[in-house]
């Protein structure tokens, strides 16, 4: 019964993809269509009436009419919408509230819609549908997927409306269509202990030796899961060869019994896997599951730094993106696995790109999907049916290439998301760059890294905060501070300059095991969700690393005097 629903929704996303393929060939009129009906849709709405989208009939007019707001001018409605009153931003009926993580912000509330969670689920079809193509072309298959994503909601408003992470909505919307997909019982992701619902996700995982995939929404998280497999090995063995769950785990009574009745021993199992362990000294998902076809998580901007630890863990199995999104809306569809660059989602949202010349303006003249070119690099606004509209959540891409008329984009940063001594204006892209690059050229692995200033120096001085992944020593602390100050300088021309003078030379920190854990932490205790956690590569807060013991403080030689 299992296959066969599984066969039925691979049919299913193996059509929706070939729709999305013919319309990519008609990019600019899926592109008008999409917006017109979305603003007839909309045109009663209190926004609606405001702006008169009733009234607008080509996209020029609505580039005019329309303004670029920002999230402030949409919090009088958001607060009116939680307390209950309908038809503000959207004609549909708000039935979810997503609080993004506040990871590199204020906290911010995004209304869902059943047609925009249809949307949602449209464009994660499609984008199964190419995953399951690309493993076809390589002689693999798509299966179960690990999954670790909370499903916990935080409460609901004083009208009814339940608000929490994007993807206990997502999840829980679309309940039945998703759970298809898991390798475990969909009440693993209920469990609020985040260590706890890890190890059942992994306990009921591992009973199946022809698992084919594990999701995160980022690669730090995928890292996380491999971390919780090689630290409780002994203990998940023990459960499923008893058929038990650790007396120690915390989890809630009902769910704890709801799931000590799906759980049988497996001894044949868990002999596998203890002589995995015995063998090899640890389990990792490649190991664990020697039909893993593949890694579902974000690609971009600064994932590459944690997909150079991913081989230690999966071999050569390759990472698909997926889909690029956030809770304000969907952007872009994977296409090809191990590949960074994404197809616009045509019929997710209305897209505007706004050029780099026009970043500082208030009201910046934008391009269109067909306008932009291959080589230059947008900030991407989007109009879309959770009731956003020309709505700059601050992402930079770049353009790549085009699949037929639709742009090829990839994510390069968040705007804002730079540290600047003088006027160098260092992105995470260049910092991740940076510590990619060397991390292969000493033969190195980092659990994380971060750049900061410093706080008594004037100017103020670059200092590359690090901390040592397991195993793994500096031999040559300041040949890899000088290396790291001569690539920065390459990758960040302004910053090459201004190095020169008046910037001080930068000083490295080694910080002890365990201080990333510590921040991460720290922002989990912040309301931050577990499974949202994007960790700053740069920050100008100088006391982001406060409290955090520094073992090894390195200077260049020109800094010793």
């Amino acid at each position: 019964m299992v296959n066969l629903v599984l066969s039925a929704l691979n049919a299913v996303t193996d059509l929706t993809k070939a729709n999305f393929i013919k319309k990519t060939r008609r990019t600019a009129e899926v592109q008008e269509r999409f917006l017109l009906r979305l603003l007839q849709a909309h045109r009663d709405t209190e926004f609606g009436r405001k702006y008169q989208l009733g009234e607008i009939k080509t996209v020029d007019r609505f580039r005019e009419r329309v303004p670029i707001l920002p999230y402030s001018s949409y919090e009088p409605y958001l607060e009116r919408i939680a307390n209950g009153k309908q038809n503000i931003l959207t004609a549909d009926p708000v039935v979810y509230l997503t609080l993004t993580s506040g990871s590199t912000g204020k906290k911010k509330m995004i209304p869902t819609t059943r047609r925009s969670q249809n949307i949602t689920r449209q464009a994660t079809l499609t984008s199964m549908g190419f995953l399951t193509a690309a493993l076809r072309s390589r002689g693999q298959q798509f299966g179960k997927i690990l999954l670790t994503n909370s499903t916990q909601q935080w409460g609901r408003t004083s009208a009814g409306i339940p608000y929490g992470p994007a993807s206990a909505g997502v999840l829980s919307m679309d309940k039945w269509l998703y759970e298809q997909f898991f390798a475990q019982p969909y009440e693993t992701l209920q469990v609020a202990d985040s260590s706890a619902r890890h190890y059942l996700a992994l306990l009921f995982a591992l009973q199946d030796p022809l698992m084919r995939g594990m999701l995160a929404n980022f690669p730090m998280l995928i890292l996380r899961t491999c971390n919780y497999l090689e630290k409780f090995g002994e203990d998940l063995i023990h459960d499923i060869e008893t058929g038990t769950i650790a007396n120690w785990l915390e989890v809630e009574p009902e769910l704890r019994l709801t799931l000590e009745q799906r759980l049988s021993a497996n001894p044949v199992r868990a002999n596998e896997l203890r002589e995995i362990l015995q063998s090899e000294g640890k389990l990792t998902p490649h190991l664990a599951w020697s039909n893993l076809s593949f890694v579902a998580c974000a690609r971009g901007g600064t994932s590459d730094f944690y997909f150079e630890r991913f081989p230690t863990y999966f071999n050569n199995t390759p990472i698909f993106g997926a889909v690029f999104s956030s809770a304000e809306g969907m952007f872009s569809i994977y296409h090809k696995l191990d590949d960074d660059s994404s197809i616009l989602a045509l019929e997710s949202g209305f897209f505007e790109f706004i050029p780099q010349d026009q970043w500082q303006e208030e009201q910046p003249k934008t391009l269109l999907a067909t306008e932009v070119r291959s080589g230059e690099r947008y900030r991407i606004l989007t109009t879309s049916y959770n009731g956003f509209y020309r709505y700059d959540i601050g992402d930079v891409i770049e353009v790549v290439g085009f699949y037929e008329q639709a742009p090829l984009i990839v994510f390069r940063h968040r705007q804002g998301g730079l540290i600047s001594s003088t006027t160098e204006k260092t992105t995470e892209a260049h910092a991740t760059q940076v510590m990619q690059a060397v991390q292969q050229e000493f033969s190195l692995l980092l659990e994380d890294f971060c750049m900061t200033l410093s706080e008594n120096d004037f100017p103020a001085r670059y200092l590359l905060n690090i901390e040592l992944a397991n195993g793994y020593k500096l031999e040559d602390p300041q040949a890899f501070l000088s290396e790291c100050d001569r690539k920065l300088q390459a990758a960040n021309t302004h910053y090459e300059i201004s190095r020169k003078d008046p910037i001080p030379p930068p000083r490295l920190r080694i910080l002890a095991p365990g201080s990333f854990a510590i921040l991460r932490q720290r922002q989990i205790e912040r309301g931050v969700p577990d499974s949202q956690l994007k960790f700053p590569h740069i920050s100008e807060d100088r006391n982001f690393l406060a409290g955090l013991q520094v073992q090894q403080e390195v200077r260049l030689p020109e800094d010793e005097a």
